[in-house]
């Protein structure tokens, strides 16, 4: 997978993209992550990139001649297919699907990351072919966003992560928010690891996790809970212990596999 960076701050991805998984997932040639400074693609020798809005009104908006320019660039240093993306409040809200369908249908992706007020629109609708928010708030640049995908996309690429199983079991990726997590010391502050984890039985620990994930969704997510699709065995383990009454749709769900 390559990644195209499309920055006027390209200092603010270079340390967080040479740390962790990261770092090893590029060191490995798992991934490829390109960044380019938009001001090298200005027009002027004072490398302008933004520009007051035509009507009036405030702040900046990022000028499209530079940004044509750099995408221009991309394409042509790696023809073919790819998926360019612009970090924008007005764009979608990302979420673990969008991450896992980036990383079974893409080879390259291509992030702008907007500044200011926005872009100029005749830009995004020449060049852009899907916008991307992180939630409803603003940031002061889409540089942060650009990191969230990489990262998350990144992670899904077989062989990341360390472990196979990781990316199949976390929050998110059935919906359901993962299980409580401890490691040693099993007592602390007075509070026991629960015995289900100590007792080196499988099932039982796959069931305890199994319930303490949908106990967990149900508490602080009950808005995913909907969206779940549980086996018939699952079913049955949440009949047995009262909290399908809790979940829409849970007690006619039955030949689900």
């Amino acid at each position: 997978m390559l990644f195209s960076v499309l920055t006027i701050f390209p200092e603010f991805l270079t340390s967080p993209l040479s740390e962790g998984i990261i770092r090893k997932a590029r060191n490995e040639g798992k991934i490829r992550i390109e960044i380019s400074n938009i001001r090298d693609f200005a027009l002027d020798r004072h490398t302008t990139t933004d520009d007051r809005p035509y009507g009036g009104g405030e702040g900046m908006v990022m000028k499209p001649e530079p940004l044509a320019a750099a995408t221009r660039q991309v394409h042509a240093d790696h023809p073919g297919k790819k998926r360019v993306i612009l970090l924008s409040p007005q764009g979608t809200v990302y979420n673990q699907s969008i991450a896992e369908r980036l990383s079974s249908t893409e080879t390259h992706v291509v992030l702008v990351c907007g500044r200011y007020e926005g872009v100029d629109e005749r830009f995004r609708n020449r060049y852009v072919d899907e916008e991307i928010s992180l939630g409803d708030y603003i940031l002061t640049g889409g540089e942060l966003g650009a990191l969230a995908v990489i990262d998350s996309v990144s992670r899904l690429i077989p062989g990341v992560l360390g472990c196979s199983d990781s990316a199949d079991k976390d929050t998110f990726s059935r919906n359901l928010l993962k299980h409580p997590q401890f490691t040693r010391p099993p007592t602390f502050e007075n509070q026991d690891v629960p015995s289900e984890l100590l007792s080196g039985d499988h099932r039982r620990i796959e069931q305890y996790r199994f319930l303490a994930s949908v106990q967990r969704t149900l508490e602080r997510r009950p808005d995913l809970i909907g969206k779940v699709l549980f086996s018939d065995e699952e079913l049955r383990l949440l009949q047995k212990h009262g909290l399908d009454r809790q979940i829409p749709g849970a007690g006619n769900t039955s030949g689900r596999s």
